[in-house]
């Protein structure tokens, strides 16, 4: 599975840490309210809601915020689409049989003709999902069940061990029309993670990179914190370089370790993650010493941004041990 950052104007401008935030501080509210009222704790979902249709107007509050506490599967479909009217029923019984551990998304391509081309959809039915604001494509075309339940797994499978996604509650007894999503646990850093977001938001590179150092000065392990400091370092990075003049110096200096690692800078935030990573492993292998080293403590860090669990990471992390060793 391959994360796609879901803000669609680049790979870095966590999308994700916006959407975990903005749940989460909807969860508290919501949580606030209910105790102000003398409520219990919210009800399950019914069954029925795992499964909703999504357009372009509803697709921030539908799948981005969603996808903060449950993956989100999208289901790209038109009724024209002979093998849609076969994969369409298995993935709703798939998502009532999970029961809550996943949220189905139908869009129909038809209407929604943006999306389509967002996502790069080149044929359907095709299938993503989006954790944590970060798009992951899952299949195209009508896959066998056993098939899809393996990737299902691996998905929630994600979804938990990344991002601490639980998924939603389910109550069958629940009637129609009384779905609400279940709460979101508040952690100790929250408030830290929204100044950082803040930061970033104001282009203050340097000050949410300090955010989230101070996150992870206690909480080392803090997997949102990582990211996005791995994520504000590489923004801070890019913001005064001339892309014109750094490919340039990068074509007519291929030894040049300074003139690569900005390039491969400018290639990560372009999008061109393995056009990064090449970079750098061709980097490492043509130099020696100090230099060699700073090309690959760089392409080291490039490897947090996106994350451990991304497959070009996996190949590029291949390709240095054979230039290494």
């Amino acid at each position: 599975m391959q994360p796609r950052n879901m803000s669609m104007s680049g790979v870095v401008d966590l999308a994700a840490v916006k959407a975990a935030n903005e749940a989460r501080q909807k969860a508290e509210q919501a949580r606030a309210e209910a105790a102000r009222q003398g409520g219990g704790a919210p009800v399950g979902v019914s069954p029925s809601s795992l499964v909703i249709d999504v357009d372009e107007a509803g697709f921030e509050r539908d799948v981005l915020q969603r996808s903060a506490e449950v993956p989100v599967v999208i289901d790209f479909w038109a009724e024209w689409c002979e093998p849609c009217k076969q994969l369409g029923p298995l993935l709703e019984r798939l998502a009532v049989e999970y029961n809550g551990r996943f949220l189905l998304a139908k869009v129909d391509v038809d209407a929604n003709q943006m999306l389509m081309q967002q996502f790069g959809i080149q044929g359907i039915p095709a299938v993503f999902a989006v954790v944590a604001g970060q798009a992951l494509p899952l299949f195209q075309g009508a896959a066998p069940e056993a098939q899809i339940r393996e990737t299902l797994d691996q998905l929630i499978q994600v979804g938990e061990e990344r991002f601490g996604l639980t998924g939603i509650a389910v109550d069958g007894d629940a009637p129609e029309g009384s779905a609400e999503p279940a709460p979101i646990p508040v952690g100790p850093y929250d408030a830290l993670l929204e100044a950082a977001v803040q930061a970033l938001d104001a282009n203050d590179f340097g000050g949410a990179v300090q955010a989230y150092k101070n996150v992870l000065i206690d909480d080392p392990g803090n997997e949102e914190a990582k990211l996005g400091l791995g994520q504000a370092e590489l923004l801070q990075r890019v913001q005064n370089l001339d892309p014109a003049q750094v490919r340039k110096d990068a074509a007519d200096r291929p030894a040049d370790v300074a003139a690569q690692v900005a390039a491969a800078d400018l290639d990560l935030v372009g999008g061109h993650i393995e056009d990064a990573f090449a970079r750098l492993v061709d980097t490492v292998r043509i130099t020696a010493g100090e230099e060699r080293d700073a090309a690959r403590v760089r392409l080291l860090e490039l490897f947090e941004v996106i994350g451990a669990d991304d497959q070009r990471v996996t190949a590029a992390r291949g390709a240095l041990a054979r230039v290494l060793f």
